[in-house]
């Protein structure tokens, strides 16, 4: 059976990609999506590795935002997606390449031991802002707290180098600059340009399947 995971990124949870998993599962799709959160890059790649070590076959993996992160140090994968992701090289860290918008930086709030969470009506308009208000209004209530250092963490391989790769910008992305996605993108195999928010998976899940769906009939070729 043709398997897919899906990555993922801070501050959200394996709910959030519900309608995506669901879509393609009618399909026959064999779907795993693993819990970040571990407390640091190193630990959430290697949740990753040991979903993706259990599947029968190597598997096409797709990662969103900090997810490209933890996606770039895995192994055994059919073809890499990069959602409005970071795609890290040597000594890099999402961190490092910076990006993120104003508005996004305004919406994290630090809690005594170094945790952050999201406040949730300025996260909104930054992650959420293209989508309908009832959908939008329940990705925000599954954000979740986020443990300090994750987007500090630099990977330890940096499988797009060997690994055939698609990136998806998301040219209307209100919480990573569209600009450093292309340049990200340009590292990748194959690029595509949607003109979506950050969080398609919430408000358009139906372009996310079908890629996916597109992917796994030909992993190994840029389209």
């Amino acid at each position: 059976m043709a398997a897919v995971v899906l990555v993922h990124g801070l501050y959200h949870r394996p709910e959030h990609f519900a309608v995506v998993a669901e879509g393609l599962r009618a399909s026959g799709i064999e779907v795993a999506v693993p819990e970040l959160h571990r407390g640091s890059l190193a630990a959430d790649t290697a949740a990753v590795q040991a979903v993706i070590d259990a599947l029968p076959e190597p598997p096409v993996v797709l990662g969103h935002s900090y997810g490209g992160s933890v996606i770039t140090g895995v192994r055994r994968v059919a073809h890499l997606v990069y959602l409005a992701a970071f795609v890290l090289d040597a000594s890099e860290s999402a961190a490092s390449l910076g990006g993120a918008s104003q508005g996004l930086k305004d919406a994290i709030v630090t809690q005594p031991d170094g945790s952050t969470t999201l406040h949730p009506g300025l996260a909104i308009d930054s992650l959420y802002g293209d989508c309908p208000e009832t959908l939008a209004a329940r990705a925000v209530d599954l954000l979740r707290t986020q443990a300090p250092g994750c987007g500090r963490g630099v990977p330890q391989r940096h499988s797009w180098k060997t690994t055939p790769s698609t990136y998806v910008i998301c040219a209307q992305d209100r919480a990573i600059d569209p600009g450093l996605q292309r340049t990200m993108a340009a590292r990748c195999t194959d690029a595509r340009e949607w003109q979506t928010g950050h969080s398609p998976f919430v408000g358009q899940p139906d372009l996310i399947v079908e890629l996916l769906r597109e992917l796994l009939l030909t992993p190994n070729v840029p389209q």
